[in-house]
């Protein structure tokens, strides 16, 4: 199967996590469906799918057949992904998502104007914590629902797990990160954020899912993660590079990642080779959101006049080259398999968007 073909379940997947907000809905009592449709208006408002598309790709490399079977799973996927991007957004102080408002500001809306003792954003974060967990349930219950032998669904549960802990993993080095000066942030400490917090989840755990829940060799699976780790950091080094409003082919993405303050690549390269005044203009952007137009240029400027800009080029590029390399020396995937893998990587490292 071509990407394309894959791409092709995209409106199938969509009525599948329909579905499962409807069931769930059936299920419970009056007082608790506004918090199912909470989640369900949330999940539904858009996105890539891409995880969810990755999954079936990844049970289609192990059986070489179509991916129906794996569509539950792919839309638990999704449900990972909202649990994933409610809890992102409280820690990030994000106030929009997808066009809409980040879950917890939702529910801070609803309280203001309340009581006088009513405390809007406590009660905003609370009640989206709680409701990104309440997404877990719904991602667990997708994947046992998938009609493979039992053996089959237990390993993929068990490549969930293993994906949830690496996530976690890498959401506390992503913490703490922000947490030191730039001029201690190490490039190793960059790309482990990326390794485990979006490689793994973005790219080798969808793969595997589905080669699991297809019954692929262990080889098979090693490969998907090999290539996926590889590809899945040079989508997070290449979305870095888009969050700081860079894109060679046409214009970027808004410079949010600067005044948020990430510790990008981008940014801890230009810091270490900055003379004093190119300190101080990325100081003036860099976490700071009042920072102005001019402001965010000119770090920009400090950024490209750097070489930072380059080297994260430059690793963008090594990076998808060796994960090329590994899919056309793998023994593991025939000739489709290794076009479906590359057109995937193209999707993912060279994006404008």
């Amino acid at each position: 199967m071509r990407f394309e073909e894959i791409a092709e379940y995209l409106p199938r997947l969509e009525r599948r996590i329909r579905s499962d907000y409807r069931t769930e809905r059936r299920r419970v009592g009056p007082e608790f469906r506004p918090y199912v449709d909470a989640l369900a208006e949330f999940t539904l408002r858009g996105g890539k799918r891409l995880r969810a598309l990755l999954v079936l790709a990844g049970y289609h490399l192990a059986t070489g057949r179509r991916p129906d079977p794996a569509l539950p799973a792919a839309a638990a996927f999704e449900h990972f992904q909202t649990w994933m991007l409610v809890h992102d957004d409280i820690i990030d102080h994000s106030d929009t998502r997808r066009g809409g408002p980040t879950m917890h500001r939702r529910f801070e809306r609803e309280l203001r104007g309340g009581a006088p003792s009513a405390r809007p954003e406590e009660y905003g974060a609370a009640m989206a914590i709680t409701l990104g967990d309440l997404a877990e349930p719904f991602t667990v219950g997708a994947l046992l629902g998938v009609d493979v032998a039992p053996g089959r669904r237990l390993e993929a549960l068990g490549e969930y797990v293993r994906m949830t802990r690496e996530t976690a993993y890498g959401q506390a080095l992503d913490i703490r990160n922000a947490t030191r000066a730039l001029e201690r942030v190490r490039e190793p400490d960059v790309l482990a954020v990326h390794r485990y917090k979006t490689a793994y989840y973005t790219v080798a755990g969808p793969l595997r899912t589905g080669a699991f829940l297809g019954g692929g060799s262990a080889p098979l699976l090693r490969d998907l993660e090999a290539v996926g780790l590889d590809y899945g950091v040079a989508f997070q080094l290449r979305d870095d590079v888009l969050g700081a409003g860079f894109d060679s082919a046409a214009i970027g993405k808004s410079a949010n990642d600067l005044v948020e303050g990430k510790r990008t690549l981008l940014v801890i390269r230009a810091w270490a080779r900055a003379d004093a005044a190119g300190r101080a203009a990325l100081a003036r952007a860099v976490g700071n959101p009042k920072a102005t137009d001019r402001d965010v240029a000119e770090a920009l400027e400090v950024i490209r006049s750097t070489g930072s800009l380059a080297y994260s080029e430059a690793r963008i590029a090594a990076l998808a080259s060796r994960a090329d390399r590994r899919v056309a020396r793998s023994r593991n995937l025939d000739r489709s398999g290794k076009e479906l893998l590359r057109a995937i990587g193209e999707r993912l490292v060279r994006r404008s968007a």
